[in-house]
């Protein structure tokens, strides 16, 4: 079962919708309401972005990461998703001078199983990924950012620092994600 790790994103509704017009079966849990004992019950994780940085916030969706990486469950980080997977990771991120807020082409320039070619995508965010750990790997990028998608090294843990649920290329980014599941 996928758990949807609602982050307080102003985009969950969207991601949401989609799931449910999908018909693919999910649980959303507020991060706030999440009891860590309950992610033994779920083979898969979203983790959507953020409106505000919050240490709590911060520490959950790590012991999250780790415990997808210990069990090897597969795991999509949406934009603060994919931040806060890079910095669990041994990776870094920076503030911008300002938001890069709009549509984006990102080029896949490394062959995966969830997007090939390039893709119209919707980028919203205050923070990018600078540097990504060792256990980490650039998949695509774009003129304003150089780590659009990462993946672990050697599971089905990815990030994307756009918004997927925002764009048609996008969603079609989720679906293969949530098809890795089943």
């Amino acid at each position: 079962m996928l758990l949807v790790v609602d982050n307080g994103s102003v985009y969950t509704s969207n991601l949401l919708d989609f799931l449910c017009n999908k018909k693919f079966e999910f649980i959303i849990k507020s991060n706030s309401s999440l009891e860590l004992d309950d992610i033994d019950n779920f083979d898969s994780f979203i983790l959507t972005g953020r409106r505000q940085n919050e240490q709590k916030m911060n520490r959950i969706n790590s012991k999250i990461i780790l415990h997808a990486i210990s069990e090897k469950k597969k795991l999509l980080g949406i934009c603060y998703g994919a931040e806060i997977l890079t910095l669990t990771l041994g990776g870094t991120i920076k503030k911008l001078q300002s938001p890069i807020k709009g549509a984006e082409t990102v080029s896949v320039n490394k062959k995966n199983s969830l997007v090939n070619g390039s893709l119209s995508v919707f980028q919203s965010h205050g923070y990018e990924i600078s540097k990504l750990g060792d256990r980490l790997e650039n998949l695509a990028s774009s003129q304003a950012c150089r780590y659009e998608i990462i993946k672990h090294n050697e599971l089905s843990i990815f990030g994307t620092q756009f918004h997927p649920e925002m764009s048609s290329d996008g969603r079609t980014l989720v679906e293969s994600f949530v098809n890795l599941i089943h």
